[in-house]
């Protein structure tokens, strides 16, 4: 971690319009010479809630260390997989290629995310060049950029979402169903529209049947005890809970993958967030 402490600004920005409805980012501009290293970072919220408000804490510790950040809003819920994909890839080139103007650095890009947030960080990082969710394209004239990020920090993500689907009706169907369970699988069926999506935008299963994608430096922060996040799959091929699964898988496919354990009451605070920000500052500089 830097040493020093930067100021810094927030702004409101539209990046993207469908129809009459826009999609906005919040970014954060630390004042000073830079340019600086740039972070896109994506809420939570079983891939059909949540607020690129949910990411401010986070991101202002992230900015004050020396980084231009966005939080960013995209479709989701109804509006289906596929449309957030295209949605977040768009984003990240759309910062790239706008880096000038936000004093940030397009060289030097990293993905957080919340949840379900850093699930849709992690697939997004694996497929950049996938013409699906490239399939918005920049303003005429804008310069040739892609959706590459050179490191990832994912806060407890719902890495798996057809495991953690059939995670959630097992418990629903059992004695005593937890709280947290509520309306999230029907909120995933109408995310995924079916388990099959469930599966093909799976970060797990990607790495499981030997699919070549890219595997940038991850960080994997993880509360303890969390049942929603942390617990072993009956159908996994290895013994191993979730987390500790994708490491293995991420680690065979080349990939470089730490996990951080903390505490889950509170995990979103500085146990957390110091700890995002020290690790892009060394695999971005």
């Amino acid at each position: 971690m830097p040493a020093q402490s930067y100021a810094f600004t927030t702004e409101d920005v539209e990046y993207i319009r469908h129809g009459d409805t826009p999609q906005r980012l919040t970014l954060y501009r630390p004042t000073g010479d830079g340019p600086f290293p740039m972070i896109i970072d994506l809420h939570g919220g079983a891939w059909s809630q949540g607020d690129r408000a949910d990411c401010d804490a986070r991101d202002q510790v992230l900015a004050a260390s020396g980084f231009v950040v966005a939080a960013m809003n995209f479709r989701h819920g109804a509006d289906g997989y596929l449309a957030c994909m295209a949605d977040i890839n768009y984003g990240i080139r759309w910062m790239k290629a706008n880096a000038a103007r936000f004093n940030g650095r397009a060289d030097k890009v990293g993905l957080s995310g919340t949840s379900s947030g850093g699930h849709l960080a992690m697939l997004v990082a694996m497929r950049p060049h996938d013409a699906r969710y490239e399939s918005i394209p920049l303003p005429a004239g804008s310069p040739a950029v892609d959706a590459t990020a050179q490191a990832i920090v994912m806060q407890w993500p719902v890495i798996n979402p057809i495991s953690r689907y059939r995670h959630a009706m097992r418990l629903r169907a059992s004695a005593n169903p937890p709280s947290w369970i509520g309306n999230i699988p029907e909120r995933q069926v109408q995310f995924w529209g079916d388990e099959d999506g469930m599966s093909e935008g799976n970060p797990v299963l990607i790495l499981e049947q030997g699919q070549k994608v890219l595997t940038p430096p991850t960080l994997w922060i993880q509360g303890q005890p969390d049942q929603t996040h942390d617990y072993r799959d009956p159908e996994s091929p290895v013994e191993l809970n979730e987390p500790l699964r994708f490491a293995h898988d991420y680690r065979g496919a080349g990939g470089y993958l730490e996990t951080l354990y903390i505490d889950n009451a509170t995990k979103a605070s500085d146990l957390s967030h110091n700890p995002t920000a020290a690790f892009f500052h060394r695999f971005l500089g």
